[in-house]
């Protein structure tokens, strides 16, 4: 008898039907070949043990569900994998994966690139050992893709961020564990996104929400950061250099970059020896860009509640080195105070795309200037008064079957 066997399973259920089907652990290639041929609507269950890969594994087909026996009991093994830039591809929507492991992958563990209706969870991703600039960019990565649910899930070691979700919409990000990443979780160009209740420690920066320029999809706005537990996210930065995340600054709670529209409330955010909340323009590169749409300003940012404390004691990283010596103390709360001068009418800032920060306790402010920073001679402050106030509360994100 071949070793290759799937058990199915049929349940009808009225006048559908449901196909399951069941893959023994072992070498990838028959997991592989059960994706090729399997029929939309099914069920792939994995089995306890180790799947293990020396090819990039790929699903293209609709309304598929994988399923194992726990994130420490079903395993994809790409340690041994030679081909493919991805660990495990999918390319088709009405996508879901639970309770299994991918570790070791060439290069992102988990990317979905334009689909829609994508829930993942409780999911490990993990690169084992010492974690290094070799080990794959991404953990969890959807990529131009629409309504995502990303639960439960753990990852280790990425990169670039542990999870990432890029040029999407309608996104909930809740309840993952993400540690030792360069990124812990990264929301860019992407719009209507919720990140909350989710444990982000021991990362070189905790949650990043960017817009960036040259990229097929950008204006990401709308996103939620709340009810997240971020604490000492002080890694070395291991990212490749060039990398956009190789300028994140060891010890970075929470960075904008240049989105509009963002609300950051109710976390505690503990321990970050650079800065707990950062909010700056695409300007803080010192880059370049060809995309004359592109708008590098940060807008209608929100910053309140949040339980801010113990920061800013050891700031690294080249800006955090330019920026530190400016205050006697590094502040709690960081801006760089780049805003686009063409939307000042009678020379002040709309309230409607405000900065505006309250009630974070003692938490401290510091606008460093950076258009004067070059000239060493910036007009620094650290006057929150002028940024107190509230924007309407951003609406919840829902995506259908969470």
């Amino acid at each position: 008898m071949k070793r290759f066997l799937w058990v199915i399973a049929f349940i009808i259920v009225g006048c559908s039907e449901k196909v399951t089907i069941s893959v023994p652990p072992g070498a990838g290639k028959d997991l592989q070949k059960a994706l090729i041929t399997v029929q939309p609507g099914t069920e792939v269950q994995l089995q306890e043990g180790v799947y293990e890969f020396s090819k990039r594994l790929t699903l293209d087909v609709e309304n598929i569900t994988i399923t194992g026996q726990g994130p420490k009991k079903t395993i994809l093994s790409f340690k041994k994998q030679k081909v493919g830039a991805e660990g495990f591809l999918v390319t088709k929507g009405k996508f879901k994966i639970r309770n299994l492991a991918i570790e070791d992958s060439v290069g992102d563990a988990l990317k979905i690139k334009g689909a829609k209706d994508i829930h993942i969870d409780s999911i490990r991703v993990e690169w084992l050992g010492e974690v290094k600039e070799s080990n794959g960019a991404y953990g969890l990565y959807p990529v131009e893709c629409e309504n995502i649910v990303i639960k439960n899930c753990f990852v280790r070691g990425a990169s670039d961020a542990g999870i990432y979700v890029g040029q999407s919409k309608n996104i909930i990000v809740t309840n993952n564990h993400v540690v030792e990443n360069v990124a812990g979780i990264e929301i860019e160009n992407s719009t209507k996104a919720d990140v909350y209740k989710n444990k982000v420690h021991n990362n070189t920066g905790g949650i990043l929400v960017f817009d960036l320029p040259n990229l097929p999809v950008q204006g990401g706005s709308r996103v939620r950061v709340f009810h997240n537990d971020l604490q000492n996210n002080n890694h070395k930065n291991f990212a490749a250099k060039g990398t956009v995340v190789a300028n994140v600054s060891p010890g970075t709670g929470v960075m904008v970059m240049a989105n509009d529209y963002v609300e950051i409330f109710e976390n505690q955010i503990q321990g970050h020896n650079t800065v707990s909340i950062a909010i700056v323009s695409y300007f803080v590169l010192n880059k370049k860009w060809k995309d004359e749409a592109y708008d590098p300003f940060p807008q209608a940012i929100f910053v309140h509640h949040n339980k801010i404390f113990g920061g800013g004691t050891k700031p690294s990283g080249t800006l955090a080195e330019l920026i530190a010596p400016l205050f006697s103390r590094m502040p709690d709360i960081l801006w760089d105070g780049m805003v686009n001068i063409q939307k000042y009418p009678n020379g002040k800032l709309p309230r409607s795309i405000g900065i505006f920060i309250e009630n974070n306790g003692h938490a401290t402010f510091g606008n460093f200037n950076l258009r004067g920073l070059p000239e060493g001679k910036p007009k620094v402050s650290t006057d929150i008064k002028v940024h107190r106030g509230k924007m309407p509360a951003l609406p919840p994100v829902r995506v259908k079957g969470f």
